[in-house]
């Protein structure tokens, strides 16, 4: 601890996270309140490799659930977010053929040569009135200087607000790659959505809005909402799929310093209020629906 700083491995993203569902669920033993039809607690352990074997799960629990609550950090200054973008990946593959680059070049089929081609005619998709991004991030080719690269790889980061614009960049791709610089090149383009984009919906707004006025009321804090999203993901938003539940991300506490190892801290100024918004919406949410 230094002053109002808790720092710790992991303590932000996303130790915190857990303990804030943890206490929150004892604050409701030790006040007795029962009142509630059903709390569904579903922790995931591979959403740093973007949840690869929580998707499903979290996509088919969120079905029955009438509000989600992701205990995700808030930022530095507590904002909830009712809306992230979606992430997605493609993987450009090149094959060539190696040949001495000293003795006989023309032999070989230059992969990075290719790569290289391909990444020009691929990186002018970006569309700020949709806010869809995608950026070329990775790129590997050859092991040594004298021979001619038989394979060449590369990365894209890709963003999107609906997943139509995912569907239709991929489609974009794989048109683009047909067209080549080296004719006897092999290129292969691969494609992921890594998360779906949220999309704020009227209940979540209206939930957020009552934990605005909770924190007001309470604490006499101010609460910023991002109803927009700002180009980060969540796995919140597989919840959200197949489900109209409201859902509010950044129900987590405040800090910074991320996949940090030293430099990674939450607020202790954040504790007390986030667990008693956490339980006083359960409480309220759950007098509601009577």
């Amino acid at each position: 601890m230094e002053g109002d700083k808790v720092f710790g491995l992991g303590i932000l993203d996303d130790k915190q996270g857990v303990a804030a569902i943890i206490h929150t669920l004892d604050l409701l033993k030790k006040l007795n309140y029962q009142d509630y039809g059903t709390i569904t607690v579903l922790l995931n352990s591979d959403e740093e490799i973007s949840s690869p074997g929580s998707r499903k799960l979290i996509t088919e629990t969120a079905q029955d659930q009438d509000v989600v609550l992701s205990f995700e950090g808030g930022g530095k200054d507590g904002s909830l977010r009712l809306a992230t973008s979606g992430i997605g990946a493609a993987y450009l593959e090149v094959h060539g053929k190696s040949a001495h680059a000293g003795v006989k070049p023309e032999a070989g089929i230059n992969a990075l040569t290719e790569l290289s081609h391909q990444i020009l005619q691929l990186q002018d998709l970006s569309n700020p009135k949709t806010g869809l991004k995608l950026n070329w991030t990775v790129a590997s080719a050859g092991k040594v200087r004298n021979v001619i690269p038989d394979l060449a790889t590369a990365q894209a980061d890709v963003r999107a607000l609906q997943v139509k614009d995912f569907q239709q960049v991929e489609r974009v791709l794989q048109e683009r790659i047909k067209h080549k610089k080296l004719a006897d090149s092999e290129v292969k383009l691969k494609f992921e959505m890594r998360r779906p984009p949220l999309m704020a919906n009227p209940q979540a707004k209206k939930l957020a809005e009552q934990a605005q006025l909770i924190y007001k009321t309470d604490f006499n804090l101010p609460m910023k909402v991002l109803a927009e999203a700002t180009g980060g993901g969540t796995d919140a938003a597989f919840a959200g799929l197949n489900s109209k539940a409201a859902i509010l991300e950044g129900m987590g506490l405040s800090g910074d310093g991320a996949h940090s190892n030293n430099a990674e801290y939450i607020l202790v100024e954040s504790i007390v209020p986030r667990l008693y918004l956490a339980t006083k919406l359960i409480m309220d949410l759950s007098t509601a629906q009577k």
